[in-house]
């Protein structure tokens, strides 16, 4: 896909990130809440809890995001980010904007002076899986990650 641009979204993205976000949400099957997304988004951008890049078409359409939480390292005592969500509307697929996407959240995170960025992925999502060992990320063959549900 051709002319399309990333930037670091704010609040008054918010109208086109929340059915993104929805959309997004769907996608790992929660249900259609497009007010919880965008309450969401706006409590994560308005007390600065994450970073969300947005793409957008020449014609400002909005394309896809990815959204960074940050985190820290005790072992290696620097910051790094948790990619937690990346989405490209449909009609947006196939044409770079996942790419592009990852790229400038590398070089968000190095700006921010970031040892490294981190996401997990679900085993069955194997297109995401090619995407990312494309864009250089590796699978952790040493740690295994667990969870606690609360």
């Amino acid at each position: 896909m051709r002319g399309f641009a990333v930037t670091q979204a704010e609040i008054v993205d918010l109208d086109d990130l929340a059915p993104m976000f929805d959309a997004y949400r769907q996608f790992y099957q929660q249900a259609p809440d497009l007010a919880l997304a965008r309450n969401f988004l706006f409590e994560r951008l308005s007390q600065q809890q994450s970073a969300i890049l947005i793409a957008r078409g020449a014609d400002r359409e909005p394309l896809g995001f990815t959204q960074l939480y940050p985190l820290f390292s005790s072992i290696s005592a620097r910051h790094i980010f948790l990619l937690n969500d990346l989405f490209v509307r449909e009609g947006a697929r196939g044409g770079g904007v996942a790419q592009r996407l990852l790229a400038e959240a590398a070089a968000f995170g190095r700006a921010a002076g970031a040892v490294r960025l981190t996401l997990s992925t679900a085993h069955t999502n194997h297109a995401a899986q090619v995407l990312y060992e494309k864009a250089g990320w590796r699978r952790d063959e040493v740690f295994r990650a667990y969870q606690l549900q609360l």
